[in-house]
């Protein structure tokens, strides 16, 4: 009971010890004016973001030196046939994979090692098999079932890896008949 006196005693003094604050007088309302509504009030544009900067590739200097080394390779028959499958892009963001397998393919036509299976060739072998433009044929296995499909000799398989700051490229030429790999190289992607 002490300890409740006590409480309220100390309770009254802190209390009467508080200023009290002047009642306050409400703020008259702004008046609203409607706006007809073909005359909506202008507001400032949002700031629009920028978009993403475009990396610049030099598909044509990373290739050439790939390839240079390919041709180089011992054992491969002069004139034979190849088939050079779209560029897979295994990174971590967008790849010109068309301007890609488009740059390996001139890259390997320059230096008349091997006869290139043409582009409507390889089109109508994958509608024929069921797969789509879009497929980079991104299993070893459907490169070389496709290979033996338009029976070529040799098919060039590439992956492209990394991040937006370090990029990779692997190739791999390989025998269809056996799926031997006879020559693999990797560079950085320019």
């Amino acid at each position: 009971m002490m300890k409740r006196i006590i409480f309220v005693a100390l309770s009254v003094m802190l209390l009467a010890g508080c200023p009290s604050l002047p009642p306050q007088q409400p703020e008259p309302p702004t008046p609203v004016v409607p706006v007809p509504p073909h005359e909506k009030p202008i507001s400032p544009p949002d700031k629009v973001p920028e978009p993403p900067k475009m990396r610049i590739t030099d598909w044509e200097g990373t290739m050439q030196p790939l390839v240079e080394q390919m041709v180089k390779t011992d054992g491969l028959g002069s004139g034979k046939l190849l088939l050079i499958d779209t560029v897979k892009n295994n990174t971590n963001g967008v790849l010109q994979t068309t301007q890609a397998t488009e740059a390996l393919r001139q890259a390997v036509s320059s230096k008349n090692v091997f006869e290139l299976v043409s582009q409507n060739q390889v089109q109508s072998a994958r509608q024929s098999l069921g797969l789509s433009e879009e497929d980079s044929l991104g299993l070893r296995s459907k490169a070389i079932g496709l290979a033996r499909y338009l029976n070529v000799d040799y098919v060039l398989y590439s992956i492209v890896s990394g991040n937006s700051d370090k990029r990779d490229i692997v190739m791999q030429l390989m025998l269809v008949q056996t799926g031997e790999i006879l020559w693999s190289g990797v560079d950085d992607v320019k």
